[in-house]
């Protein structure tokens, strides 16, 4: 009985290669799902040279307007789902009902209908906006070639 444990000892080390599996794992999948995560709508902006808006310290309400005309609504449980325009309306009450003075944006894409974007802009003004601004992607710098 004393000859088993004379001629085995304890390891006191830590086996550390199944946390770096699991470590790397996690980095594969987060590195997978980041770009998944972006929030808001795929919209081609049409250019302009405006100056940007300084920020806010509530982030603004942005109505989106995608190709087809459906809108999104960056407040609510799901901001990737498109929302007739009774529940814009409705949510885009409640978000200036509880902040007035919160900056308003409409984000549409450059093959949207004119008409479609007076419409958004419409369903905002009637939920309270006094001002609504459109964002815009910045004009390409003169001079700058793509190689």
């Amino acid at each position: 009985m004393a000859q088993g444990s004379r001629g085995r000892r304890l390891m006191g080390e830590i086996n550390v290669v199944p946390y770096i599996d699991v470590m790397l794992v996690l980095l594969i999948i987060f590195m997978i799902t980041a770009p998944l995560l972006t929030q808001g709508v795929k919209v081609d902006l049409p250019k302009a040279g405006a100056e940007p808006l300084e920020a806010q310290r509530i982030q603004p309400l942005v109505l989106s307007v995608d190709r087809a005309g459906r809108l999104y609504l960056n407040v609510g449980a799901n901001p990737q789902l498109a929302l007739d325009d009774d529940t814009v309306a409705a949510r885009a009450t409640a978000a200036l009902r509880h902040d007035p003075q919160r900056q308003v944006l409409v984000k549409a894409d450059t093959a949207v209908q004119y008409g479609r974007v007076v419409q958004a802009m419409v369903i905002l003004q009637h939920a309270g906006a006094s001002k609504v601004g459109f964002i815009t992607d910045p004009l390409p710098e003169p001079g700058h070639r793509r190689s």
